[in-house]
């Protein structure tokens, strides 16, 4: 019997071959690994075919992106919830794919780990924004009438805003996680075919993000301080930029807005020289005393001299509060540009029958208009009409016309919502809440005015422009802004920024142009010339180092407020004559490409606000300790 069959070996002996065993061994080996590599052959294609999938649905998601929002633009909700239907199916197939464990267990291969997990985390990030960031959207868009949140006779229904208002916020909380994940991703371990694609998830992500974090911060404080429980008291400031200001013009005409449950009515109103002089002088902190003067808390014409809107604003209603002995919850204002853009969407105004004698006789318009109020307001009145009483009383109509046409029901909702988000993206409308709480919000936002905290950019320089003329000549100034970054200097940028500014009144503007207008030298300055005192900010991390005037260096004025370095210079400029400032920032941490931000004049912003311009700069120079 063969002893195999009875479990016993045969005893080796000399003669028994082990050659055969040995290559039997590596044969087992070999194929082994074979095997092994036919497995990572077949996972790695197996990767390759999940990988192909995840993104060419996340493809199809993104490319139902923009037909999700033209939906919503045309206010089709049906179409809306198909679409994100959808936009569901694939990014849920996506995250179910990435969700694999063989596709998990490949997140932590070296060198291949990095990629996996990026394509993990835009799959999840996906699916959650479709689901828990889309959806509430879509689901709140559905009940809300757009048309219904443009203020109309019977006012804005405030409680579908109150409802809609959690469904906003969880989105929002769902695209802020979404976001803080990618963004905490290394991108510089992964391969270009995953981090380009990323990056610019990233860039898509963040720029939703700061939009969706807006609009849940506004629908928090929109119904309260719409009067959906209270009814609230605003004091209205319209500010004239044909004397300019630091955040717009001097705030000639007054009025109260009052909002009840959503419906807006104008009380009473009044001019910034009727208000008279306070007395006492109301406190304005040092810093801003000291670079502006007491004049901010002692005349209501000059409580915009500082850019610092919460300021102005807090010290308006306290001047309001000594003359009148009444409280407001807050301050509105806005500028006549910002009055055209409402114009487009409640239509031409017609003036009072009291005042149709008054325009006739002026040779001035008794219809407004977007296109003639501007050029009506900031100056035609001005040269039509020579009693100042009379010029007041013409404003104040023409602005009590135009807040009443905000209350027809004829209308365009969806004109008339672009132009108040244009005049406010613009620094037009500004807007102050004596509530902590919704200033907080406000305070975010290019809307509050600030000129330091959470809306300012670390990298933002501004320029405000204040009138020493005493007059209305600013109407005839044209203007430009720039910045110009510098070559970097031991490891510090520089920037330079250069205003420009021109008179282009006529030669003869102190015969031609009415004393009230040119000052008639009231001030000392000469009539038809344009005397402006020019305020630059720099970033925190800067200080202002040097000014030119017409390329030569000038002294000037160096003072901090909020912690940003300020630089003022005066210029007096005759008719047709122009003149170029130059201010020098240094010493300037810079982690982003800067920014400006400038008054709000009559000229368009684009025609302000030039692109900057870069000096073509060498290697940097070596430094040595």
């Amino acid at each position: 019997m063969d002893p195999d069959i009875l479990g016993q070996q045969k005893p080796l002996t000399s003669s028994t071959p082990s050659r055969p065993i040995k290559k039997r061994r590596r044969y087992q080996i070999i194929g082994f690994a074979v095997g092994a590599v036919a497995l990572l052959i077949g996972a790695g294609i197996w990767l390759g075919i999940k990988a192909v999938t995840i993104r060419g649905e996340l493809s199809a998601a993104q490319g139902l992106v923009p037909q999700l929002q033209d939906n919503i633009l045309a206010n089709d909700t049906a179409a809306a919830s198909a679409t994100l239907a959808e936009l569901k199916k694939h990014t849920s197939e996506a995250r179910q794919i990435a969700s694999d464990p063989l596709w998990a267990m490949s997140q932590t291969v070296p060198w291949l780990g990095p990629n996996i997990q990026a394509v993990s985390a835009v799959a999840l990030s996906a699916d959650e924004i479709a689901n828990l960031g889309a959806g509430p959207l879509v689901s709140a868009f559905q009940s809300l009438d757009w048309d219904r949140l443009a203020p109309n006779s019977k006012g804005v229904d405030l409680q579908p805003l109150t409802a809609a208002q959690p469904k906003i916020s969880a989105a929002a909380r769902a695209i802020r996680l979404s976001s803080g994940r990618l963004n905490n991703l290394d991108t510089e371990s992964m391969l270009p075919e995953v981090s380009v694609p990323l990056i610019k998830a990233r860039e898509q992500l963040n720029s939703l993000r700061i939009g969706i974090d807006a609009a849940a911060d506004a629908i928090s404080i929109a119904p309260s301080m719409m009067g959906h429980t209270k009814a609230r008291n605003y004091l209205l400031l319209i500010q004239n930029n044909a004397e300019i200001r630091s955040t717009g013009g001097i705030p000639g005409a007054l009025a109260v807005l009052r909002f009840d449950k959503g419906k807006l009515t104008l009380g009473d109103q009044m001019s910034a020289t009727e208000l008279g002089v306070m007395s006492p002088t109301i406190p304005v902190e040092f810093e801003q005393a000291t670079i502006y003067s007491n004049r901010v808390g002692k005349f209501m014409q000059d409580v915009n001299l500082t850019p610092d809107f919460p300021t102005s604003a807090s010290t308006a209603v306290a001047m309001w509060e000594q003359k009148t002995g009444k409280r407001m919850d807050g301050v509105i204002s806005i500028d006549p540009v910002a009055l055209s853009y409402l114009l487009q969407g409640t239509g031409a105004v017609v003036l009072d029958a009291q005042l149709q004698q008054l325009a006739t006789n002026s040779a001035l318009p008794s219809q407004l208009t977007s296109g003639n109020v501007v050029k009506t307001l900031l100056s035609d009145v001005y040269a039509k009409i020579p009693q100042p009483a009379f010029q007041d009383l013409y404003f104040a109509g023409v602005a009590k016309k135009i807040f009443n046409a905000l209350s027809a029901d004829a209308n365009d909702s969806q004109r008339l919502l672009k132009g108040i988000s244009k005049g406010a993206g613009e620094g037009r409308i500004l807007l102050w809440s004596a509530d902590p709480d919704e200033q907080t919000v406000i305070s975010r936002y290019r809307v509050s005015g600030s000129i330091s905290g959470p809306s300012i950019s670390p990298s933002q320089f501004s320029v405000y422009f204040n009138d020493g003329t005493g007059a209305k000549m600013d109407y005839h100034v044209k203007r430009t802004v720039q910045l110009i970054e510098e070559c970097r200097a031991n490891g510090y940028s520089q920037v330079r920024v250069r205003v420009t500014n021109t008179n282009t009144a006529p030669r003869n503007a102190g015969n031609s142009l009415p004393a009230y207008v040119t000052g008639a030298g009231a001030f000392g300055v000469p009539a038809g010339s344009v005397q402006t005192n020019i305020v630059a900010y720099g970033p925190v991390q800067s200080n202002v180092e040097e000014a030119f005037v017409a390329g030569q260096k000038s002294n000037f004025s160096s003072q901090r407020h909020a912690g940003r370095p300020v630089g003022t210079v005066t210029v007096r400029l005759a008719p047709g004559q122009s003149q170029t400032v130059d201010f020098t920032f240094g010493r300037i941490v810079q982690h982003a490409d800067p920014e400006i931000v400038v008054t709000p004049m009559v000229q368009s912003l684009k025609d302000v606000v030039l692109e900057t311009k870069s000096a073509t700069c060498g290697p940097p120079a070596e430094t040595t300790d």
